[in-house]
């Protein structure tokens, strides 16, 4: 009967064959002595690193640790009327993989205006480095509505999947800063996302005889890019109002 050391190499010889050609796939990474120009060669380096010390071997270049949210790629902004949001995560900022955190900045011109969505991965912590913002969140099916006027240094937190949404009720610009608890926590715009939806499925979520004759094709041409223009009550104060899916100062 063979030993179980015998069984075991057997095992092992047996796996390295049937890796081999995937093995020949991987190029070590940490034999390069300059940051990788290719973002997605990056992230399939660092995912298959075995430890945090091979990462760090991968990262070479000081400024791989460095976002500017100022001067991010486009592949980091999310941009509309409204201003925009950057993101700092795991695909846009590769050094944050294995750490299990992410943030996002929100640029928000007057009355600017993040629409509803949900982190599907992560609760979220946003604080108002800049101006002031109205944040609002639902946190599921039966809960109260929680709404707050965040001023300067103040911060709120939204349930991870909670439908909530960042409002700059100011005529001036406002900024904010939202951390996360993962690497990838997700975004989904809630009413982009709704009207996505085969046209008959929203016609009967929005109680089908009641939108009879309604063209949904036409309202989902009008739903705006997020970050959107505001409230009317803003726009009024502020002596904006909506053309199309902008503004225009009166």
């Amino acid at each position: 009967m063979p030993s179980v050391t015998a069984l075991l190499l057997s095992a092992l010889l047996a796996t390295t064959t049937l890796a081999g050609p995937l093995a020949k796939r991987v190029t070590p990474r940490t034999n390069y002595t300059a940051p990788l120009t290719d973002k997605s060669d990056t992230i399939v380096a660092l995912e298959l690193a075995a430890t945090a010390v091979d990462r760090l071997a991968i990262l070479t270049d000081p400024s791989d640790f460095v976002f500017d949210f100022q001067n991010a790629g486009t592949d980091a902004a999310t941009k509309g009327k409204g201003g925009k949001t950057v993101k700092a995560d795991r695909k846009t900022f590769p050094a944050l993989i294995g750490t299990g955190v992410s943030m996002t900045v929100g640029f928000l011109g007057p009355c600017g205006f993040n629409t509803p969505h949900v982190h599907p991965r992560s609760s979220e912590i946003n604080i108002v480095v800049q101006g002031s913002l109205v944040a609002e969140f639902v946190a599921e099916n039966g809960a109260r509505p929680i709404i707050n006027t965040l001023t300067q240094y103040q911060m709120t937190v939204f349930p991870q999947g909670a439908m909530h949404t960042e409002f700059n009720p100011l005529c001036t610009p406002s900024v904010f800063v939202a951390g996360f608890a993962s690497e990838d926590p997700g975004v989904q715009q809630t009413v982009q996302s709704f009207f996505a939806l085969d046209g008959e499925i929203v016609r009967a979520a929005l109680g089908g005889e009641a939108v009879a004759g309604v063209d949904i094709e036409a309202f989902r041409g009008v739903v705006p890019r997020n970050v959107a223009v505001g409230v009317e009550s803003c726009l009024v104060r502020c002596g904006l109002v909506k053309k199309g899916n902008g503004t225009e100062t009166q």
